[in-house]
């Protein structure tokens, strides 16, 4: 087990990057009325970006819940957020998902290919998020994960076969500009407009992303084969 960090060890983030995590969680919680949960946060020790939670093989460094109860400790209250993140302003911004939104998940390849189809349609696409580590997250309205099974098998695809996957109730996403340890920052592909808190639902999306996700696939396939 990684010792734990010091102050001494740990070399402080640069402030222009903790004043733009406290201005990402105030804007999440008030613009958006979205709830914001602080998460863990990245120290530089040696000139290399470590995970606070000290374990030296963390698999998202900087970017996951501090506890395993970390739904109680969201919050959509402007001032709570402000109050918190001046406390610890390097922490990361989580979203927890199943709440004002749940996020479809696919690859990034396959994310910009139904991006693209979405806009040729003319849908009204809402926010989506590009990680670090090549994925893309759609923003819908609550409950859209639970219903991604049936909705993808509506249109003859099996959804975990093709890698398209919902995250609802229980989980949660970061939200720019997290960082992710050595992989760099979550960005926004398309940013969620102040004013407009609708989004789509889940089947306004599904066909896009999954035929997107069903093409990727069996390329990979024929590639194989």
């Amino acid at each position: 087990m990684k010792e734990p960090l010091t102050l001494k060890e740990a070399a402080p983030l640069p402030r222009q990057r903790t004043e733009q995590l406290i201005d990402a969680a105030v804007r999440c919680a008030e613009e958006r009325r979205w709830d914001v949960l602080p998460g863990t946060w990245l120290e530089t020790v040696g000139g290399r970006e470590v995970c606070s939670c000290g374990d030296a093989d963390c698999a998202r460094p900087g970017a996951h819940a501090t506890t395993p109860d970390w739904a109680g400790l969201a919050t959509g209250s402007g001032p709570a957020v402000r109050r918190i993140w001046t406390g610890r302003p390097t922490s990361s911004v989580l979203l927890p998902t199943g709440r004002s939104f749940d996020a479809l998940d696919v690859t990034e390849s396959a994310g910009f290919l139904a991006l693209a189809r979405m806009e040729r349609l003319e849908l009204a696409v809402g926010p989506v998020i590009r990680t670090p580590d090549r994925r893309t997250l759609f923003l819908v309205l609550p409950g859209g994960a639970a219903k991604l099974p049936e909705l993808v098998g509506n249109l003859g695809w099996d959804a975990a076969a093709i890698g398209l996957a919902g995250r609802g109730e229980g989980d949660y996403v970061a939200a720019p500009p997290t960082r992710v340890g050595g992989r760099g920052a979550v960005q926004w592909v398309r940013r969620p407009a102040p004013a407009d808190h609708r989004l789509p639902g889940a089947a306004e999306l599904v066909g896009p992303l999954a035929y997107a996700c069903a093409r990727e696939t069996a390329d990979a396939r024929g590639r194989l084969s």
